[in-house]
């Protein structure tokens, strides 16, 4: 607030001095904190706001009439923030009011504008004033000082603002970077907005009057300087953006008056070509000397804000501050390039371009970018040019994509209006962004590139002749293919058509000189393509059709989530009808060329352009013929090819052409039962044939049955054509070969895949309810035989119908096991197919002997790709096998043989074997951990089988099954009541297994397996506390009065199995460090009391068994902590919502353990805790986990 302060006159020298000594003697009880100030800050708020009120009636005093009465305001704005902030006056009426009131009261006016840039910053505290009588006192300069008073925890600063000395208090949460300029959402945006107009409108209002009265700006200027110099960032950041606009309005200023400089120049010169009006020209050099004079005047207050606000702040600290004076100098030098479009300024730009703050950099390119769109501008920029454009060129790599955007966007300008700044070297580090990931960077790219190939060769006319305009567009198709061949690395198409596709979408859309050039065979004049350069053009004319028909960007440029409009949907589909009118022509054509002595690649693409057709055009346009020119070219492509790819592509211009609900589908499903009738009665002839000689059946007829088998089976994994019944014939081939194995190995592959594709397309039509009844029990009949015959062609000799049976087979299964046919149709469920136990067993014996193979035994001699697709094989076997394990197909214990290769095979298959083990984890938690116990169990067995006695807990292997077993343990999560059941049931499991063998050498010797409680231990941890006493007990009945007493290190897996079951102080620890550290309260207290008697109790217990004989060590002995109880006490309230436990079940669970025995005098717990104390009862039940509810 600001105290109504006393104006300097001719006879107040008096009082102006005792409001400096008040003012000084204020300030000094202020630092005090004495009472004095508190009074004096509230009777200077009185009076601050009786002033506001009386200044500010005009500007927002107004009536609202409602139902014929008169009411009053719902709210008054009674300072200058509050109007800007509430921006319900239009800014014009606002300045012109504050105007009025200048010239009525300046000094009043002008408090007012002081108060509006302190709040404006977010300034909740109190601001006075004090009149100096001399500027250069001695001082003045001690007075400006900015310091925090520990005492009263206020802010000070004071500073002079002509003619006053302001002194601002605030507090320090101020400085938590909380004020109007970084809040966010719309209200405070458009605050930001209104206090930036607000500045712009009043020096246009003021240009002609009062900023010019030495009075006015000179305060504002000094002001702003002030709060510009603050510690304090919001006082920086308000008074630095209020500085760059004044500025900026400025600037405008003197483009007005030296409009008007110049139109009085020359109305001189025309009074001083007329002798007889000397009083017109008089008044004329009057009017320019006035004007001279208001120039100078501003030129002296940009000067003062230029040296006493810009130069300080362009490299503040704050990164908002910085791109604010980098913005408004970038338009200073637009606007007003004769002053400020010189080295002397373009150097702060350049400096700022090393900026570390993105937002910085960004704006000084938006700035370049609108210098160098000038071309009037970049013949003054040589200089700067030439010192920082590798600068700018390095910019095109920033980590922020949108500051490489806008570098890009120079480097463009440069290109096209400085003359040769950018050399072929530059040129060439630009072209290869066109492939970039992200879209914007490469759309700017694209444009350079647009810009550098076409635009620079030739220009393009509206009335340009068509064959000119065509020959144009052949060669600039020529450019791009060549471009397209010289990026080395780069062979995206997609991302070059999509990319380009803004600047030249006339380009690529003019499939017709595509066309021809690839129909073309090249005169005596003109070059024809090569076969690299036409298969670059196919792929390009590709990429372009799919653009036009979709308008999608290629896989891994993302367009973000935008939905096209009413005119981009429009726009596709006028290039798709557009599109298909001229290939359903040309392809058949292009088809005709290619299909014979063309490359691979060029046909596949070709294929490829029929599912981006309009097939409606073709009965609309009665154009039925093209299609059977179509259609018989890719019957001709079907017959010659045996290449994969190529038919399925085939395959799938069939599957696009026939769909049901299109005019041509019966046209191209007879086409479609023509081929298929061909084929499939060339395999039955040639089969039959085989099957009649034998052994004589020649080389040829063998290739001939695998090539029409081939054609079959691809298209028959798209097509159904079941109805021509080829499992019997493919059935009969798979026999023949198990019997006479005179079947070749490429034959055999392709006759399971057939005889799978068969089955799968019967089950789908039984799905649907298509198929009669007794086509539903020939189904499962025909399945069970097949999967018999995988199962005999996992022994072939050949690995490859090895691996293609056992996928084959494991897919069977999947899709007939119970799991996935119970969640589809009613008619699949009487196929559900459980493999018997002795199949389970060749599945698993398979993935181990053709899997898990260890490297040694590979070829070294094989090159690192034939090795990675040895790899990519062996890793499909596997999640085959896992997905059965997944789905339940197979029992889960099988799995133990795949889980125990963890380690081992960590990287080769660990993600699949810890994607396989958290499923089965899902599913059934205490199962899984049957199944991982388990695999430890065969791990140490055959570990103890190769090593005998002369295994040791320090070996390599030993270490090797104790890391798997921790790698397990972590995989059952944190949450140790969600594994607790899990838990339980491992632990008994390995301490059965522990003590399961006798050794043979006498009862003085350890079992045979007892060092497997060395691995067990990994599992103690993700037991809760109770439970470890329950398993601690349970594993006491193991243990002998003998066992007790030995301590050799052969007994050490024991010792430290114990030892993981007793000690709880990690627990205790981590629940300590998590837990509240305030000060005990009573109930703590009562329950550290509680916690004590506890202690004793535990003690005594396991003093009973120390009595027994069964002794440990004093460090084994870890008692329970009241923090143990309050975190066993919330977890147990947590269990109960998530995973509860019935009393019934932990008493089935303590019994089966055996845990209710304690000691010699077999006291039931239950037993002990009636004999206690009511508190003690809880605190017990709290240990076991009894739900007492």
């Amino acid at each position: 607030m600001i105290a109504d302060a006393e104006m300097p006159g001719r006879d107040s020298c008096q009082k102006e001095n005792e409001s400096h000594s008040e003012s000084d003697n204020d300030l000094e009880n202020q630092r005090r904190g004495s009472q004095s100030t508190t009074a004096s800050w509230k009777r200077r708020r009185d009076q601050s706001e009786k002033s506001r009120r009386r200044s500010s009636t005009t500007r927002s005093a107004h009536k609202i009439r409602s139902n014929g009465h008169q009411q009053q305001d719902e709210v008054e704005a009674v300072t200058l923030f509050e109007v800007v902030r509430m921006g319900k006056s239009a800014m014009q009426s606002v300045v012109d009011d504050w105007i009025e009131e200048y010239k009525q009261d300046r000094n009043t006016a002008l408090l007012d504008l002081i108060l509006f840039f302190i709040q404006c910053s977010g300034c909740r505290g109190m601001v006075t004033a004090e009149v100096f009588q001399n500027m250069h006192s001695p001082d003045i300069r001690r007075k400006m000082t900015e310091e925090f008073d520990e005492e009263t925890g206020l802010q000070y600063k004071k500073f002079m603002v002509y003619p006053w000395i302001l002194n601002v208090t605030w507090p320090l949460e101020l400085d938590s970077g909380d004020y109007p300029l970084t809040m966010t959402g719309p209200y405070w945006k458009k605050f930001k907005a209104n206090f930036c107009e607000f500045l712009t409108v009043l020096i246009q209002h003021c240009q002609y009057t009062i900023i010019h009265d030495e009075y006015l700006m000179d305060t504002v200027i000094s002001l702003l300087a002030g709060l510009s110099d603050s510690q304090l960032r919001a006082f920086r950041h308000t008074s630095t953006l209020a500085a760059m606009k004044l500025m900026t309005a400025l600037i405008n200023v003197s483009l007005s008056l030296r409009v008007q400089l110049h139109n009085t120049q020359r109305q001189c010169e025309v009074e001083k070509s007329n002798r007889n009006h000397n009083r017109g020209l008089e008044a004329l050099v009057q009017k320019k000397g006035e004007i001279l004079e208001k120039q100078e005047n501003i030129e002296n207050l940009m000067n003062a804000i230029f040296k006493g606000i810009f130069v300080h702040r362009y490299r503040d600290a704050l990164f908002e501050i910085r791109a604010i004076c980098i913005e408004e100098i970038g338009i200073w030098m637009k606007t007003s390039s004769d002053r400020f479009l010189t080295d002397s300024y373009l150097k702060y730009v350049g400096w700022t371009l090393h900026d570390k703050q993105s937002d910085v950099r960004l704006k000084c390119l938006i700035g370049l970018v609108n210098l160098y769109s000038d071309k009037e501008c970049c013949t003054k920029m040589d200089l700067f040019t030439c010192r920082f454009k590798d600068r700018i060129k390095s910019m095109i790599l920033d980590k922020e994509s949108e500051v490489a955007v806008q570098a890009i966007k120079v480097l463009t300008l440069m290109m096209q209006n400085c003359d040769e700044a950018l050399s072929s070297e530059d040129c060439k580090q630009l072209y290869h962004f066109v492939y970039s990931a992200h879209r914007p960077v490469a759309l700017a790219a694209a444009e350079f590139l647009h810009w550098k190939l076409f635009c620079s060769q030739d220009s393009e006319g509206q009335d340009e002749v068509q064959e000119r305009k065509d020959a144009r567009h052949i060669s600039h198709i020529k450019t791009l293919v060549n471009f397209y061949l010289k990026s080395e690395g780069c062979t995206h198409s997609a991302y070059l058509v999509d990319s380009l596709w803004d600047t030249s979408a006339v380009l690529l859309k003019d499939w017709e000189s595509m066309s021809a050039l690839l129909l073309q065979d090249g005169g005596p004049e003109e070059e024809a393509l090569t076969d690299l350069q036409k298969a670059a053009l196919v792929e390009i004319m590709l990429s372009s059709i799919r653009q036009a028909a979709e308008g999608l960007p290629p896989g891994g440029r993302c367009l973000g989530k935008k939905v096209p409009m009413g005119k981009e949907r429009k726009s596709h589909l006028d290039d798709r009808a557009k599109l298909t009118e001229h290939f359903i022509v040309a392809l058949p054509q292009l088809l005709a060329k290619y299909s014979t002595h063309g490359e691979k690649v060029i046909k596949l693409n070709l294929l490829q352009i029929p599912q981006y057709f309009d097939l409606e055009v073709y009965s609309t346009l009665q154009l039925e013929k093209h299609l059977d020119t179509l259609l018989k070219q890719i019957k001709e492509i079907v017959e010659q090819e045996v290449g994969s790819e190529v038919l399925e592509f085939c395959s799938k211009a069939y599957l696009f052409l026939s769909k049901e609900e299109l005019a041509a589908h019966e046209q191209v499903e007879l086409a479609k039962s023509q081929l298929f009738d061909q084929l499939v009665g060339k395999f039955n002839q040639l089969l039959k044939d085989f099957l009649h000689k034998g052994d004589r059946f020649d080389e040829d007829g063998s290739y001939q049955m695998w090539s029409t088998l081939k054609r079959i089976t691809t298209f028959h994994n798209a097509h159904d054509i079941t109805r021509w019944n080829l499992l019997n014939s493919t059935c009969k081939l798979l026999k023949s070969g198990l019997e006479d194995g005179n079947v070749t190995e490429p034959i055999i592959i392709q006759a399971i895949k057939c005889s799978y594709f068969h089955i799968m397309w019967q089950l789908s039509k039984v799905s649907e309810g298509i198929s009669p009844q007794s086509m539903q029990v020939l189904v499962g009949k025909q399945m069970r035989g097949f999967c018999y015959i995988c199962r005999r062609y996992l022994t072939n000799v050949s690995s490859v119908v090895r691996e293609q049976a056992f996928v084959i087979l494991c897919d069977l299964l999947l899709v007939f096991s119970h799991e996935v046919l119970s969640s589809g149709h009613e008619n699949c469920e009487p196929f559900a197919y459980v493999p018997e136990a002795s199949l389970q067993s060749e599945l698993v014996a398979f993935v181990m002997d053709h899997v898990f193979i260890p490297q040694d035994n590979e070829n070294v001699n094989k090159d690192e790709e034939c090795k990675v697709g040895i790899l990519h094989n062996r890793r499909n076997l596997l999640a085959a096998f896992c997905k059965l394990i997944v789905f339940s197909v197979v029992e889960m214990d099988i799995a133990a043989d795949i889980f125990k290769q963890y380690i081992k095979y960590y990287i080769d298959y660990g993600d699949i074997i810890k994607e396989t083990l958290s499923r089965t984890r899902q599913i059934d938690k205490i199962q899984c951990a049957k199944t991982l116990i388990q695999s430890l169990k065969q791990l140490f067995s055959e570990l103890v089988q190769a090593q005998g006695s002369n295994a040791t807990r320090w070996s390599q292997p030993f270490i090797s099954i104790k890391d798997l077993a921790r790698r397990f343990s972590l995989t059952f999560g944190l949450d140790q009541l969600k594994a607790r059941e899990a838990m339980s049931m491992l632990h008994r499991n390995g301490i059965e297994f522990a003590f399961r063998d006798v050794n043979a050498k006498g009862t003085n010797q350890p079992p045979c397996n007892l060092a497997f409680l060395d691995i067990l231990s990994e599992f103690s941890t993700k037991l809760l506390k109770t439970d470890k006493r329950t398993v601690f007990h349970y594993l006491e009945r193991f243990i002998t009065d003998q066992m007790a007493v030995e301590s050799g290190e052969e007994w050490l897996p024991l010792a430290a199995y114990r030892r993981s079951l007793l000690d709880t102080r990690d627990d205790d620890t981590t629940s300590t460090s998590s837990g509240d550290r305030s000060p005990s309260s009573p109930v703590q207290h009562s329950s550290k009391a509680a916690s004590l008697k506890r202690r004793h109790q535990t003690e005594d217990s396991i003093g009973n068994e120390e009595q027994r004989g069964k002794s440990l060590p004093s460090f084994l002995m870890s008692p329970l902590t009241s923090t143990e109880h309050r975190d066993l006490e919330r977890h147990a309230r947590h269990y109960k919502k998530e995973a509860p436990m019935d009393q019934d079940g932990l008493q089935s669970l303590c019994s089966e353990y055996g845990t209710t025995i304690m000691g010699n005098k077999e006291r039931t717990v239950t037993e002990e805790a009636a004999e206690s104390p009511g508190s003690d009862i809880d605190d017990l039940n709290e240990v076991l986990d009894i739900d007492n509810d």
